[in-house]
């Protein structure tokens, strides 16, 4: 079982520290095997917009952009990916970020340069280059309202830990952050937040004809039909 400690914390926030967290739950019988922070530590990496995209005067595959990254100063930014785009949002490495280490195991310190006799003051990442995940076809591509200058580790809520506990069968109650936040207020006598669940109302008379051959077994079965269902709609 695998949760976020800033979720498990809008459920249940005891005033103690992660370490004193973990080991409160492991005495309490639910082992904590691990906890890893969710990204690798970065600096000075913003939200960007991109402003303009031309084409590289002496380069086929590199654009050169023009980027707000929210200090008054536009920056200009040679960029390789294929997705970059005028009015995209974007993460941006201003000039003396420094980014988590490459393939030599050193930290990558991004510096004012030139590429092909263009004039660059930053870069602008994909998920791959912060070790988010090991998608690279591209550059992050942040919603249109991600506010410009954020701090991106807050905008991404990037500062968190990632708690592994080790389960018992007859803790199935805790196979969920809510179950979770329940122990640690029963523990701690914290207040428990419920989340707010908002029911989806029924718009639709369909019924989909479903027979049980075992009632003895099967006590109650419940299911609803959903219908326009966009499969390539982003999930929120």
């Amino acid at each position: 079982m695998q949760f976020s400690e800033n979720w498990l914390r809008t459920m249940a926030d005891p005033k103690m520290t992660s370490d004193e967290l973990a080991h409160m739950l492991t005495m309490a019988g639910l082992e904590v095997e691990e906890t890893e922070a969710v990204a690798p530590p970065f600096s000075h990496v913003v939200v960007g917009h991109v402003l303009e995209v031309v084409k590289h005067p002496d380069a086929d595959r590199l654009n050169v952009c023009q980027v707000d990254v929210g200090t008054g100063t536009i920056l200009n930014i040679v960029c390789g990916a294929p997705n970059v785009r005028a009015n995209m949002k974007v993460v941006c490495a201003m000039a003396g970020a420094v980014l988590p280490p490459g393939a030599d195991g050193k930290p990558f310190e991004i510096k004012v340069g030139k590429l092909r006799g263009v004039e660059s003051q930053g870069m602008l990442c994909s998920a791959r280059e912060l070790k988010l995940s090991e998608d690279h076809a591209g550059l992050m591509d942040l919603p249109a309202d991600a506010p410009v200058g954020q701090n991106f580790r807050d905008y991404f809520e990037l500062n968190d830990l990632k708690f592994t506990i080790k389960l018992t069968p007859n803790k199935a109650d805790c196979l969920s952050v809510l179950g979770v936040a329940r122990e640690v207020s029963a523990l701690t006598g914290c207040p428990l937040k419920q989340p707010e669940i908002h029911p989806v109302a029924v718009t639709i008379q369909d019924k989909l004809p479903v027979k049980i051959s075992a009632p003895d077994l099967c006590g109650r079965f419940a299911g609803r039909i959903i219908k326009g269902l966009d499969a390539r709609a982003n999930t929120p």
